[in-house]
């Protein structure tokens, strides 16, 4: 009986807490279907009187939304291989090599996620004006392709716990570092490659800030700017506001539902005999 009521306490819990954290989804989601008149009434209604689906095509004919979802899509698929692929190449060379200075240099990578963004912004934009790619979508997506330094400290502890026989057995076999790294390390961090990808693209599906600073030229405006234009000095729009709102939310539901199967750990012994 005892375990009976921890149960139904657990499970009671575990309902408040998944209810609490999609219930913004679901303001969003019913919003995008009001009236704008239903949408700025007060008290708020939890449920639309009348659904208007044609919110969504007007929200996004309002605005070139196409040309945003095309650049949204182009920096978000760079910034994410090139995250990837370097993280995991740093966090292999730390956590594989021994080399004089490197927890130096690991804890000098890892100081650098304590400074914030808007100290750098500056800097930043003064390198990427030297190097003329102001108004373009280079910015966004080109400094992810030297390693992010969260991500790199996540394969790299993961890299760590991989015993020493796989990559002696390569050596002996031949193999150099490269092959090592992409035949058997690469498939090992599979999983924590997938969970930093779709992690990563979640920041820069969702980067605001980036585009603002860097970005003047309409033509290259991505989605959160071009929903950041439904919001005027007096009036908001939040029909057409949540309608996109929700549309920017299906491909990173769907990249975590793609994903989630291979974030489910590895079998580090699969490979070991003996």
């Amino acid at each position: 009986m005892r375990r009976m009521s921890v149960r139904i306490v657990r499970y009671s819990l575990l309902f408040l807490l998944s209810a609490a954290f999609l219930f913004p989804l679901y303001w969003a989601l019913i919003t995008a279907f009001k009236s704008p008149a239903e949408a700025n009434a007060t008290p708020p209604t939890l449920f639309p009187a009348e659904f208007h689906p044609e919110n969504f095509a007007t929200a996004w004919t309002a605005q070139p939304f196409t040309r945003y979802l095309v650049n949204s899509v182009i920096v978000t698929t760079l910034a994410v291989i090139g995250m990837t692929l370097s993280s995991a190449l740093v966090a292999y060379g730390f956590a594989r090599f021994e080399f004089r200075g490197k927890n130096i240099l690991f804890m000098l990578l890892l100081s650098t996620m304590m400074i914030p963004w808007d100290v750098l912004v500056i800097p930043l934009y003064m390198q990427f004006n030297a190097f003329g790619w102001l108004d373009t979508l280079k910015p966004l997506y080109v400094p992810a392709f030297f390693g992010i330094p969260f991500y790199i400290f996540l394969m790299r502890q993961f890299l760590r716990g991989i015993p020493r026989d796989f990559e002696e057995s390569a050596i002996l076999d031949g193999a150099g570092h490269l092959t090592i790294f992409v035949r058997i390390f690469i498939p090992l961090l599979k999983p924590q490659m997938v969970l930093s990808a779709i992690m990563y693209m979640m920041v820069v599906w969702n980067d605001y800030l980036g585009p603002l600073v860097y970005i003047s030229n309409s033509e290259k405006f991505t989605l959160p700017i071009g929903l950041s234009l439904f919001k005027g000095a007096y009036t908001t729009d939040y029909t057409s506001l949540m309608a996109i709102t929700v549309i920017m939310t299906v491909p990173v539901v769907i990249a975590f539902f793609f994903g989630q199967k291979h974030i489910l750990g590895v079998n580090l012994s699969a490979g070991i005999k003996g």
